[in-house]
Order: structure tokens, then sequence, then C-alpha cells
């Protein structure tokens, strides 16, 4: 099938890096969208979420390395937060909802041009059926290499013994962190894939889409690193895997599915898998 990639409306960019890539939609009330100006904003949605994430994390791994060996740690994706149930249960619902925010300001973006973020980026009910099959078939194929990377990093020493929650046992438990895993997925495809290859397309229209796909996977390794060098390597794979299928379908509806079986799993499943594989 030819690749559906949204493609860039408005006059093409010409050569300055001020050039036009796409006009105000309300007499001239909105700023024209040059490559300047959405190089700006791109800088400013990744400092608010994921790319400020990296940059933690590549401080929190260089801390790991200077301290102890990495096999000999620990780290812990969705942690309690206080010791009073109430406080912990608004603690992590807050945080979720507020870790949002960055989506939400993609999407009024979007908007705000007058383009409908949810029919662009594929973040829509219009195929169902073929994005449930996508995904669940990307949950079964990343998590199986997801465990296998895991297992091959810990072996090597390379990767911190990674704790998906130790949020108390509680009746909310399992909903909140189905939220947070939905987050998680959100945050994660909505920008990571769907935001920046729009924007990077538009800032550079003459770079490889494959230039795109590796930069991209690179960024969401990098804020994966705070748990060793094997998730960073593993996340990258699952970025350049995703960040070629929304080349090649233009939906990024499958990589949200697909993502959020992970994270449910790995936070209400995977410790059960590590208990099962530590009594044999």
């Amino acid at each position: 099938m030819k690749p559906t990639t949204p493609e860039v409306s408005g006059p093409h960019p010409a050569g300055a890096a001020g050039s036009v890539v796409e006009p105000a939609v309300s007499g001239g009330s909105l700023r024209p969208m040059t490559r300047r100006f959405l190089g700006w904003e791109l800088a400013i949605v990744l400092g608010l979420s994921l790319g400020r994430s990296a940059v933690y994390a590549v401080l929190q791994l260089a801390e790991r390395l200077s301290l102890a060996p990495l096999a000999e740690q620990s780290a812990t994706v969705q942690t309690s937060r206080s010791r009073a149930e109430f406080f912990d249960l608004s603690y992590q619902v807050l945080d979720s909802l507020f870790a949002l925010f960055p989506v939400a300001l993609v999407f009024y973006l979007f908007f705000l041009h007058g383009m409908n973020p949810f029919r662009r980026f594929g973040l829509d009910l219009r195929r169902p059926v073929r994005d449930l099959s996508l995904g669940v078939g990307l949950f079964l194929i990343i998590g199986l290499g997801t465990l296998v990377v895991y297992g091959a990093g810990r072996a090597a020493g390379i990767t911190t013994e990674i704790i998906p929650a130790d949020v108390g046992e509680h009746w909310w438990t399992s909903p909140v962190l189905i939220l947070a895993a939905l987050r998680h997925s959100l945050l994660e495809e909505v920008i990571m894939v769907a935001y920046l290859f729009d924007r990077a397309r538009r800032i550079w229209p003459r770079a490889s889409i494959w230039l795109i796909i590796l930069a991209a996977a690179i960024l969401r390794g990098a804020y994966h690193l705070y748990q060793g060098f094997g998730p960073g390597i593993g996340n990258l794979l699952m970025g350049i895997i995703f960040g070629w299928l929304y080349h090649r379908y233009g939906r990024v509806m499958p990589l949200v599915v697909a993502h959020l079986l992970l994270d449910v799993a790995a936070f209400l499943a995977f410790p059960l898998v590590l208990q099962l594989a530590q009594l044999e």
C-alpha cells in the first residue's frame, strides 16, 4: 500500500528560514506559520513535555553510573506519592491529568490554525477494526521484544531492575494505573510521532523521512535512559517501528492502542510474571 503520511498543506516552503509554510486562516489575525515560528513552537512543546524528560533521564543515568553499577540499582516507573490513601489517590490522578496538558496544547495549536488534529493524526474511530488489530499485533511483538531486551540488559549489567509500580494496593490502584498507562500512550505517541512528524516535515521539507523517524526514535530512547541502557535501546527500536508504521499508514491510533496495552500489562501483569519467574 502506498504510504499515507499526512501531506503538508498550504504553499510549499521556499529557501529562507522565515518563509511562509501556511498562512493564517482568519484574515491575518493569526501569525503566519513560518518555519522559524514552527521551530520555536516545536522546541516549546518538547521543552514542556518529553524533551524535558529526556534531559532529566540523561542526567539521572549519569548520576546512577557515578553511584554504583546499574545492575545493582532499581528504577520505578509509577511511584506512590503519599502514605495517606486519599492524598496518594489525588496525586496520582492529578499527575496523569496535568501530564496530558502538552497533548491538549498540541490539539489547540492545530485547531487554532484551522486543522482537525484528530483526523490529521488518525486519532479517531474511522477504522476501528484495522487500528485495533494492528495495535494488538504490535503489543504482542513489542511486548515479547521488550522482555528479551530487558532480560539481556539485566544479564549484561546495563539495565536497572525495573519496578513498574509501587503504588499501594487499594480499590483504586488498578484504575489509576490504567489512567497512567493511557497518559503515557497519548503523550508519547501524539507528541513524539504525530505532532513531531508533522512539524518536522514542515520545518525541514527536504529532510528524509528516515532521518525524522531516527531522530524521534533517539529522543524516545533518551527519555527512558533513567532505567539504563537496555530500555533506551529497546525504546529506540520501538520508536523506529512506530515511526515507520505512522509513515506507512498515517494513523497514530494503532500506536496508542499498542502503547496502552504495553503499559497496562507492565503495571498490572509484569510483577506477577517476575514472581512466577522467581518461584521457578
